[in-house]
């Protein structure tokens, strides 16, 4: 009987090494350092050859954005790869990717090519802007994640060195990582899966043809999958009226619940307007009018106060569009109007006579209304980066912080910063139509209000975090 305990005791040894064994992430190479077997070409002719055991793209001119891609998909994974680039080219790692057909939506247009190679891409970016590291969505919304939104780990990646890459894509969870460095943090449901490819980018000049970017090691995980521990990142949730598990470690919360006016009030009174504003869908519209402010139900505030936060919110603007999300609302004044306060200012640019007005600009998109102009981004063709178009749904953010320092974001890029409370303030302030309140947008903490100003306007995703 002895005999038999032991034999037993040794055989479920035997079994739990075996089973922790099978649990155990196990990594699986995708490229045999010979030959480019198990791989394509997408999207363009840009060269790609197996040399001393790497994978060696290079520049072509005339062609577009080409892509070397798994023939494999893959939905949750975890990728690494070792590449090496030349200190003037971009490059990227598209993963979850797809080949765009005549039903996708795309907001970059490519005439070159019938099919277009769109989905994530986490970027290789060796120029004085530093990006590597940051999501961007080829093809299809730009960027998710620009390194603005991380600017601490710009200096992970070395220019003209060899570089390690690693994606972590469980679930809606997307996470990158440069030299070992976290750098963006993603929740995104748009792509469950696609396939992994390594990009040679498009050059606008001749002289630039033959620049290298070279790859090996190139692996990944696909079973048995665990997650890194939490880097306590900023998290860009895609996802509407959703907060992630990390959000919430983080404090994060919404602002508005998505289904109910709940935590929500009109100014200057205790019940909420459902004659102007009404929920649909998951969205929070007020409804157009004649285009003048608060004469058609009047605005919304936030029934808490806030003092020190970062307010995120996403909102879709309709042609000739006029709103705003002011901060700092103490309701005091009791004035005729939309209620005083700082604001954000949410604009159709284009139409809206308003953009006009003011000076320099400062009653445009994401501008401190009357005060400070939101800086434009313009890519090189001359576009507005930051600007997305008329019933798309843009990304706003405002930062106040602890010291007064405040900051407006716009679909991930910085646009306006300033200190409330300096001599500079009080000389904007001073020369603006604000200039008649007293102690204007110097409040120790207010109200967040959302304007109607007699156009439809739709808003979703209003979270914010106490600092």
């Amino acid at each position: 009987m002895k005999l038999y305990s032991k034999i037993c005791v040794i055989l479920l040894v035997f079994v739990n090494i075996s089973l922790a064994q099978n649990q155990i992430p196990k990594w699986e190479n995708l490229f045999n350092g010979k030959d480019l077997k198990g791989w394509k070409l997408l999207n363009g002719k840009a060269s790609y050859t197996v040399e001393n055991g790497e994978i060696v793209g290079r520049t072509v001119p005339n062609q577009p954005n080409t892509f070397l891609a798994t023939e494999k998909v893959y939905g949750d994974f975890i990728f690494e790869v070792d590449f090496k680039v030349d200190v003037h080219m971009n490059s990227g790692v598209q993963f979850r990717s797809e080949i765009k057909d005549e039903k996708d939506k795309c907001l970059v247009t490519d005439k070159r090519t019938p099919e277009r190679v769109h989905g994530y891409q986490m970027e290789i970016d060796p120029s004085p802007r530093a990006w590597s590291g940051g999501i961007y969505d080829e093809a299809r919304r730009g960027w998710l994640y620009p390194m603005e939104y991380n600017p601490e780990a710009k200096s992970a990646f070395k220019n003209n060195q060899w570089n390690h890459y690693r994606i972590e894509c469980i679930g809606n969870s997307i996470r990158t990582w440069v030299n070992g460095t976290p750098c963006a943090h993603l929740i995104d449901d748009m792509t469950p899966k696609g396939f992994i490819a390594l990009q040679v980018h498009q050059i606008s000049d001749a002289k630039d043809a033959g620049e290298e970017v070279r790859w090996k090691n190139v692996r990944i995980q696909t079973k048995n999958l665990k997650a890194s521990a939490a880097d306590n990142l900023f998290v860009v949730n895609t996802i509407p009226n959703n907060i992630s598990d990390e959000e919430k470690k983080q404090g994060v919360k919404l602002l508005w619940d998505g289904k109910t006016s709940t935590g929500w009030r009109s100014a200057y009174k205790t019940t909420f307007p459902d004659s102007t504003w009404y929920i649909k869908d998951g969205t929070l519209n007020v409804k157009g009018g004649k285009g003048a402010e608060s004469t058609n139900g009047g605005d919304i505030v936030t029934i808490q106060e806030f003092h020190a936060f970062d307010l995120q919110f996403e909102f879709q603007i309709t042609d000739t569009a006029n709103s705003g999300v002011k901060y700092f609302v103490t309701e005091k004044e009791n004035n005729a109007g939309s209620a005083i306060g700082l604001e954000y200012q949410i604009l159709d640019d284009d139409k809206h006579p308003d953009a006009k007005l003011g000076s320099i600009g400062n009653r445009m998109m994401a501008s401190l209304y009357d005060l400070i102009p939101a800086q434009k981004i313009y890519g090189s063709n001359n576009e507005r980066r930051e600007k997305i178009p008329v019933g798309e749904w843009n990304r706003g953010r405002i930062m106040v912080y602890p010291d007064g320092k405040v900051e407006h974001w716009i679909n991930g890029w910085k646009v306006l910063e300033y200190q409330r409370g300096t001599q500079y303030f009080y000389a904007l302030v001073a020369k603006s139509k604000f200039v008649k309140w007293p102690n204007f947008g110097m409040a120790e903490k207010g109200h967040i209000l959302l304007q109607e100003h007699g156009t439809h306007v739709a808003f979703r995703s209003i979270k914010i975090k106490e600092l």
